[in-house]
C-alpha cells in the first residue's frame, strides 16, 4: 500500500513507547524493560501466538540498545546463512557493536541447525532472539533453551487491536469510527498484522471506513469464529459427535470448518488422539497410532500442508468400528478411587526386595503366572475383590 510496504511493516513501532500490548512483559518495573533500558538483554525465546509482537519487540530491542538487527526466516535459511550472519557479527563485536540475530519460526530448524547456534550465544558473537509459536520445551533444544531465557507473548486483547487501527488510520488521515475499528479488532482475533491487513484492505477500497465495509472486506463467516467462544465448542463437538455416529462426510466438513477459520491444528489433532481411544477404543488399536502419527505430522509441517493429514485421520477414525469399553470402565475406575480412597495393595502383590519385607508377608504366595495356575489369585485390593469395571 505504502510503496508496496504493508502496514504491518510500515507502522512497526521503533519504541517500547510505541510497542501496544504485553503489558506484563513490558512495564517499567518488568524484567525485560529494565534489561532493554540497562543494555544487559541475554540470549531470548520469544513464544507466542501469531500477531502478538514478537518481531516488532525483537526489532525495538535491537533498537534500543544499538545493536545490529538481523532476521532470519526458519523456513528459507539453514546453517550456510547463519555461518555468513556470524562472520558479520564477528567483524561487528571488534568494533564495540553487537548483533542481535532473530529467527522466525525457530522451531522448525532441526536438532544440527539449532546446534550451530550454541557456540556463537556461548561466546556472545550474536544475541539469539528467536520466536515461536509451539511450546519450546519441545520444539527447541534443551542445550540452546537452558541458554536462553523464554518470553511468553499472549494474544492481544481487542483494546489493544482498537488503538493500534485506530493509530494507523489517523496516520494515513482515514475516518474510521469506534464501531468500525472494533469490528476489525473481533475480526483480527488477537493478530495484530491481520487487522492492520484488514485495515489496509478497507483503505484501498474507501477512505470512509463503516462497519459495512469491514463486512463485506471480510465476507467470510468464519471469521467470527472465537476459539474461546461458543463457535469453538460448537464445531469440535460436532466434529466429535459426527465421527461417533460414523457420519465420515460431516467430520470431515466439521474438521475443514476449524482449520479455515484458524484453529489450531494440534488443538483438533490432541482432540483426535482422545477420540481414539475413547470411542474406538479396542475395536481398532490402530486407530491410536494413526492418530499420533497425525499429531506429529502437524508438529512437524503445520498448515497448510497438514491439513491433509488431519482429513485422514478425521475420515479413517469416522469410518473405523466403534468400541466404549476402555472409556467407559476407566471412568468406573476414577470413580471408585475417588470413593475408597488408597486401599492397601494384597501383600502377595508387593515386591519384596529386602528380608525386612519378606518377613513381613510381601510377595509370599504370588504365583508367578508364565510357569504356574494363577486361577485363585486375587489382584485387586480385599475391598474390591471380584468387583468388575470393564463390561
Amino acid at each position: 500500500m505504502i510503496k508496496d510496504i504493508p502496514l504491518a511493516t510500515y507502522f512497526r513501532p521503533k519504541t517500547l513507547a510505541e510497542f501496544v500490548g504485553q503489558e506484563k512483559i513490558i512495564n517499567e518495573k518488568s524484567w525485560l524493560y529494565q534489561a532493554i533500558k540497562n543494555d544487559q538483554v541475554p540470549s531470548l525465546i520469544f513464544w507466542g501466538p501469531p500477531g502478538s509482537g514478537k518481531t516488532t519487540l525483537a526489532f525495538i530491542i535491537a533498537k534500543e540498545t544499538k545493536a545490529e538487527f538481523v532476521e532470519l526466516f526458519a523456513t528459507s535459511s539453514g546453517v550456510k546463512d547463519l555461518k555468513t550472519i556470524v562472520e558479520r557479527a564477528k567483524e561487528s563485536k571488534r568494533l564495540k557493536i553487537k548483533t542481535i540475530l532473530f529467527i522466525d519460526e525457530i522451531h522448525r530448524w532441526n536438532k544440527a541447525q539449532q546446534d550451530a547456534l550454541l557456540p556463537q550465544v556461548e561466546n556472545g558473537t550474536i544475541i539469539l532472539i528467536g520466536a515461536t509459536t509451539e511450546n519450546p520445551s519441545f520444539a527447541i533444544n534443551g542445550a540452546l533453551l537452558s541458554r536462553s531465557k523464554i518470553v511468553v507473548l499472549e494474544t492481544l486483547n481487542a483494546a489493544d487491536l482498537v488503538l493500534i487501527v485506530t493509530r494507523t488510520a489517523k496516520e494515513l488521515k482515514a475516518k474510521i469510527n469506534a464501531e468500525s475499528a472494533g469490528l476489525i479488532a473481533k475480526f483480527a482475533n488477537g493478530d495484530a498484522r491481520k487487522a492492520l491487513n484488514i485495515l489496509e484492505s478497507a483503505i484501498e477500497a474507501d477512505a470512509k471506513i463503516t462497519p459495512a465495509l469491514i463486512k463485506d472486506i471480510i465476507n467470510k463467516p468464519n471469521l467470527l469464529y472465537d476459539k474461546n467462544g461458543e463457535e469453538h465448542y460448537n464445531l469440535i463437538s460436532a466434529l466429535h459427535k459426527s465421527m461417533r455416529g460414523g457420519h465420515a462426510d460431516a467430520a470431515l466438513y466439521y474438521m475443514v470448518r476449524m482449520v479455515e477459520a484458524g484453529e489450531d491444528p494440534l488443538y483438533i489433532a490432541r482432540r483426535l488422539i482422545r477420540f481414539a481411544s475413547e470411542d474406538i477404543g479396542l475395536a481398532n488399536n490402530s486407530a491410536l497410532m494413526l492418530a499420533t502419527a497425525a499429531y506429529e505430522a502437524c508438529h512437524k509441517t503445520g498448515l497448510p500442508e497438514c491439513a491433509v493429514n488431519l482429513a485422514h485421520c478425521v475420515v479413517y477414525l469416522a469410518k473405523s468400528p466403534k468400541s466404549v469399553v476402555v472409556y467407559l470402565g476407566s471412568e468406573r475406575v476414577f470413580q471408585e478411587v475417588r470413593e475408597s480412597g488408597n486401599l492397601p495393595v494384597p501383600l502377595h502383590l508387593r515386591n519384596a526386595p529386602t528380608k525386612f519385607m519378606k518377613d513381613l508377608g510381601y510377595s509370599e504366595g504370588y504365583k508367578y503366572t508364565p510357569l504356574e495356575d494363577d486361577s485363585g489369585q486375587e489382584y485387586l485390593p480385599d475391598k474390591l475383590k471380584g468387583k468388575k469395571f470393564l463390561f
